[in-house]
């Protein structure tokens, strides 16, 4: 790792539809930054303008819910469009009171809402719309890193927002990652009194994702690309999908 670390936003990123091309979007907000991209800078991109790009939009006109949604949205309080799709995009109801449901998602995620959001969706018709998680967010993250590649050899995190179970507040984490560790295990190395670490692993990609967010912000701020520079790392490079815990080793649900 290096002593010194620098982040920057990407200025006058445009609301994204569908069928934009976020490798140029990210190409022309570093021309206007003055900045160009080095090897081993990491990508960070909001995950709401990465569904956008790629049309993970649903109308809720469109919707009917079932039995189950009904019901749950009467116990929690939302609307039963909105919990018939969150339940789609789910496994299973983890917990669920007014006002809250923790779900565990399709991809593997423990989130609220499945990451279904309506916030920052509006559309010009007026129509009411909610947005999903990208299909595959390693996907995602791997074809924008092969966009980018012919300008440097980057890594790109596609971030979200999620809470913790055990504290108030939300963080940045990675939900999709290409060409970088997601974690970088430090089991089997010294510290710095030769003690051998035997449970370390470092979620790299999180940590990442959640200091690009300090720039990216969480509401009106309009600045969904930052550029993390400075990391420097040996760990073979590691897809979100693999840092999932499998349900023998979930303590919690």
């Amino acid at each position: 790792m290096t002593g010194r670390l620098e982040i920057f936003a990407l200025p006058g990123i445009p609301m994204v539809r569908q069928g934009d091309d976020l490798p140029a979007l990210i190409l022309a907000g570093l021309e206007r930054a003055g900045q160009t991209l080095r090897d081993r800078d990491i990508v960070v991109i909001a995950q709401k303008i990465v569904s956008k790009a790629e049309g993970r939009t649903v109308d809720l006109a469109d919707v009917v819910p079932s039995a189950e949604a009904v019901a749950l949205a009467a116990e929690v309080g939302k609307d039963p469009r909105i919990v018939q799709v969150v339940l789609s995009e789910s496994v299973k109801v983890v917990r669920s009171r007014p006002n809250l449901m923790i779900m565990h998602h399709r991809l593997g995620f423990v989130m609220a809402n499945a990451g279904v959001d309506q916030s920052n969706v509006a559309a010009a018709d007026g129509r009411q719309r909610a947005l999903l998680l990208p299909v595959d967010p390693d996907g995602s993250a791997a074809s924008i890193r092969t966009a980018l590649a012919d300008h440097a050899n980057v890594g790109v995190i596609i971030s979200d927002s999620f809470g913790r179970a055990w504290r108030r507040g939300t963080a940045g984490v990675a939900i999709g990652a290409a060409g970088i560790p997601s974690v970088i295990d430090l089991r089997g190395q010294p510290d710095l009194f030769g003690r051998t670490l035997e449970v370390s692993i470092v979620g790299f990609a999180d940590e990442v994702a959640a200091a690009a967010s300090l720039l990216q912000g969480q509401a009106a701020e309009g600045q969904p690309v930052a550029i993390v520079r400075g990391l420097s790392w040996t760990a073979p490079d590691m897809p979100v999908a693999d840092v999932i815990r499998p349900p023998e080793e979930d303590l919690f649900q």
